[in-house]
């Protein structure tokens, strides 16, 4: 059964997609710790990120290193926290989350909400600064 993340990959239902290549997406976490959560995901399911092969784990960590450094120009924070818990969802990812208090990067936090139109905003933001 293909996981949430690759029927958004597919299209098969919506996201707040930032970026992507052949390998990889980057988009926004419908649930965020912050403004600018994104999650980086392969786009071959693969369920524990340390099963990827080595090539796919590097080049989605630099597909990621690209993406932190546009959220650290578009999203006002002290840095860009990296997380991979992984037994949210069945698809290896990882967490970018822009941040000014440590405690933000705690997922036992009460989420954000955004409205679509908000989410769409934060998405244009980071494109601009890739």
């Amino acid at each position: 059964m293909s996981s949430i993340f690759t029927k958004i990959i597919q299209g098969e239902i919506p996201g707040y997609k930032i970026a992507e290549t052949d390998d990889f997406l980057a988009m926004l976490d419908i649930n965020p710790n912050a403004e600018g959560h994104t999650l980086v995901i392969p786009k071959k399911e693969v369920d524990y990120i340390f099963d990827m092969e080595p090539e796919t784990l590097g080049g989605m960590h630099q597909f990621a290193q690209t993406i932190a450094k546009a959220l650290d120009k578009a999203i006002e924070c002290k840095r860009v926290g990296v997380i991979v818990i992984g037994t949210e969802v069945p698809h290896a990812h990882i967490h970018l989350i822009p941040f000014t208090s440590e405690k933000q990067m705690s997922f036992s936090n009460p989420k954000m909400k955004f409205t679509s139109e908000e989410f769409q905003a934060t998405v244009k933001k980071i494109q601009a600064c890739l």
